[in-house]
């Protein structure tokens, strides 16, 4: 009996994400001119730049770069959420990280689901930030009961969609006309529609108890809100946005302007105003949303867990001398502020390895490889890299930053978006709905700098 041929998830999920990027491409034409500005920005940069090139060919970024995508989901009930980590682990994607945004105002808590090894990564590094809405945090208990039964009446998979998950969990996997239908039906889960499935009354009312509570109560699924590309100055995107006739949020959220780039930078496009019918509204009535907006992230490394104490603790400080999350109004004062207090953050690759503050691959340079069978056995990795025999380059940051998530989904929900919540965080009622624990990425990335660390030494013959 012969065995099935089954399609990589990684070739399953790089499809994917090509359908993903045509289809917002069409549903919101701004992203096309997004993705062209990035396009000539990191064309610059390599052009400028033969450091950085050379860094992204060493870590097998720049083949990915053009490819490289986040998109963000937000949906409304556990067996949502249960089911879309069964889609997910059909294209290779498992939930990295837990995001709990309520302290921030928005009442959701998150996981990023992505490949896992560099490998995988390095085929496709698709990732989609997901977002479970907290229905508890509604304090209105009448509005909390109806947003639940709302939510209990759809269904946001098509049902070949949950044939083709079931196949695979069944078989282990799926041929290549299986693969490509299914690319087709989990397409639809994320489609944007026109029609709500609520009345205008009831859309105004979950709209005023919070707008990201109307985004994902009151319609057929949860269309992908934003799709984002991968700049390597992200700067120069947001100087440039307006001159492409795109007007870019206030402030970049995350870390400041560095030389060597740590965690993650965000900006976005304001969300659009769309128009919605809502149940009660004829053909020629119509309504109007503001949910979905364009977004562009500039990656850099993966921090320690002693560095992402210390960038929290920098973060922290920034905003309390602030009063506060940044504004229009005092955007340049934030990033002096921001650069000020991010001075005690090495910005130099053998600082950041000595002290223990990023993650790294390590790859023996010719000198290095000409020594082979030579060294001490006790010598050290900091004796190889200041000795020149070893090169560091350090490894990207594949997850994200939930008080630059946050910063980026009240930017676009406007100022009556904003609220307070006080319940505490609760990843094990996530992971319960989740049907799965998330992995730690902090493990993730110390297990593949160990790897590359053992590959370096076994080089060298140590």
């Amino acid at each position: 009996m012969s065995t099935p041929s089954f399609v990589s998830p990684s070739q399953i999920r790089a499809q994917f994400s090509a359908a993903m990027s045509a289809m917002y491409k069409n549903e919101v034409p701004l992203y096309g001119d997004l993705m062209d500005l990035v396009a000539d920005v990191n064309q610059r940069c390599l052009d400028n730049d033969p450091a950085l090139r050379e860094h992204l060919e060493n870590t097998n970024e720049l083949a990915r770069l053009d490819e490289e995508r986040h998109g963000a989901i937000r949906v409304g009930t556990a067996q949502e959420l249960h089911t879309i980590r069964r889609l997910f682990a059909v294209m290779g994607m498992s939930p990295v990280g837990y995001y709990d945004l309520a302290p921030a105002g928005v009442p959701v808590h998150s996981t990023a689901f992505r490949a896992l090894h560099e490998d995988e990564l390095k085929q496709s590094p698709f990732r989609v930030f997901t977002s479970l809405l907290r229905l508890e945090l509604i304090d209105d208990e009448a509005l909390r009961n109806e947003a639940a039964e709302i939510l209990s009446r759809r269904q946001i998979f098509t049902p070949g969609a949950i044939a083709l998950i079931e196949k695979h969990e069944q078989q282990g996997g799926l041929d290549a006309a299986d693969a490509e239908q299914f690319v087709k039906e989990a397409l639809e889960t994320f489609r944007w529609h026109t029609a709500a499935t609520v009345t205008s009354a009831q859309y105004d009312a979950l709209h005023d108890q919070h707008r990201l509570i109307a985004d994902v109560v009151a319609f057929k699924g949860p269309h992908i809100n934003h799709l984002t590309p991968r700049t390597l100055d992200i700067d120069a995107v947001q100087e440039q946005m307006p001159q492409r006739g795109i007007t870019p949020k206030a402030v970049i959220e995350g870390p400041p302007t560095r030389q060597h780039a740590i965690l993650l930078r965000q900006t976005s496009f304001k969300a659009l105003n769309e128009a919605v019918r809502f149940t009660d509204q004829g053909d020629d009535a119509q309504g109007s949303h503001t949910a979905r907006f364009g977004e562009i992230e500039q990656r850099g490394a993966a921090l320690t867990a002693k560095g992402r104490d210390l960038y929290d603790q920098l973060l922290t400080a920034t905003r309390e001398e602030m009063g506060g999350a940044p504004t229009e109004a005092n955007a340049q004062q934030y990033y002096q502020t921001l650069a000020k207090h991010f001075e005690a953050f090495p910005d130099d690759l053998v600082e950041l390895f000595k002290q223990d503050l990023a993650y790294f691959v390590y790859t023996p340079t010719a000198q290095g490889l000409a020594k082979k069978g030579k060294y001490p056995a006790d010598i050290s990795m900091t004796q190889l890299v200041e000795d020149g025999d070893v090169r560091l380059d350090t490894i990207v940051y594949e997850d994200f930053l939930p008080v630059s998530a946050a910063g980026i989904f009240q930017s676009n929900l406007g100022d009556s978006g904003t609220a307070e919540y006080k319940q505490m965080s609760n990843q094990e009622l996530f992971e319960r709905d989740l049907g799965s624990a998330v992995m730690d990425e902090q493990r993730l990335y110390q297990e593949q700098s160990q790897r590359s660390l053992a590959q370096c030494f076994a080089a060298l013959g140590l």
